[in-house]
């Protein structure tokens, strides 16, 4: 009758790491044990299985500061920075180069020199009213997903690039004697023949 009948439910009792001072603490790191890192600690800094925060400010400020989300601040509401994708590069490098697509359009000059894209932005989508219903909205078929798509779809500006490209294209193309040397020593013989 001495024994003590268990309570009904759970019992629960905190495993509180050895004292500091009953411990001998090594200089040398076992190759076992990986590094330490935000996410993972070692078992030794676990309070029943939990990771309990140090109480240095210092630390603290630390751990804080690696688990911050990247934002732009409390000015631009914690803009995020998203995570970028082929398609939001394609659009961005684009936008930067917007000045050379329509030659009746023209834009600030801007960040245009830098090469760098922006960390900071956020992609819309716009709506049109019920007034622009027959003049200013786009049909079904002219949406399309990404401002890339949008451009090589687009039919004038895809006259303005091939006038654009076949412009270029003249003024490299060697003239006179020049356009022999290009084709190599077989369309330089049949020239020489037909000479003769």
């Amino acid at each position: 009758m001495g024994e003590k009948k268990s309570l009904i439910g759970l019992s629960w009792e905190p495993k509180l790491p050895p004292l500091s001072s009953s411990t001998k603490i090594s200089n040398t790191k076992s190759q076992d044990q990986p590094e330490r890192s935000a996410l993972w600690k070692p078992n030794t800094e676990l309070i029943d299985g939990l990771f309990v925060p140090p109480n240095d400010p210092r630390k603290v400020n630390r751990l804080l500061r690696s688990q911050a989300k990247d934002t732009l601040g409390k000015d631009w509401f914690d803009m995020p920075a998203p995570t970028m994708t082929p398609e939001l590069k394609k659009d961005l490098q684009l936008l930067k180069l917007r000045g050379a697509l329509d030659p009746k359009r023209h834009y600030k000059k801007g960040e245009s020199k830098s090469k760098t894209l922006p960390k900071y932005f956020q992609v819309g989508t716009v709506v049109e009213s019920a007034i622009d219903f027959f003049s200013g909205r786009l049909t079904k078929k002219e949406r399309k997903a990404t401002i890339a798509d949008e451009v090589l779809s687009d039919l004038t500006l895809a006259a303005y690039r091939k006038r654009k490209v076949q412009e270029i294209e003249e003024q490299n193309r060697p003239a006179g004697n020049e356009k022999w040397k290009i084709k190599g020593r077989q369309s330089r013989k049949r020239a020489k023949e037909r000479r003769h």
